[in-house]
């Protein structure tokens, strides 16, 4: 149970996401990498983590966050800067693969 003014709440979220394709992109520096980030972004948004975990195709949270943040809003969040960081950093990740039939590429879906 956490407290604000006003408010006590307990209000937590199971969110999974995977990478474009499945790729197995998720191993070694780059893992740990989105590891940093998750941490810096739910402690920028005032978000718990309680359990999480990063596979090689996929990321799990159990997030405890405030009321006034919507789950739409964190998994945004989230998935957006960590795509874009670890984009930026790791060339690798840019992959071909229908570059011209799905227009702007990303990691995650």
């Amino acid at each position: 149970m956490r407290k604000a003014s006003h408010v006590q709440y307990d209000i937590e979220y199971h969110i999974v996401w995977t990478t474009k394709y499945r790729y197995r992109d998720l191993t070694g520096r780059i893992a740990e990498r989105a590891r940093e980030l998750i941490r810096q972004s739910c402690n920028s948004m005032n978000v718990n983590i309680i359990k999480g975990s990063v596979g090689k195709d996929h990321i799990h949270l159990l997030v405890s966050c405030p009321p006034n943040l919507s789950v739409s809003k964190l998994v945004q969040q989230l998935k957006g800067k960590t795509s874009r960081v670890l984009l930026s950093e790791y060339k690798i990740l840019k992959k071909d693969i229908g570059a011209n039939v799905c227009g702007r590429q990303g990691i995650f879906v």
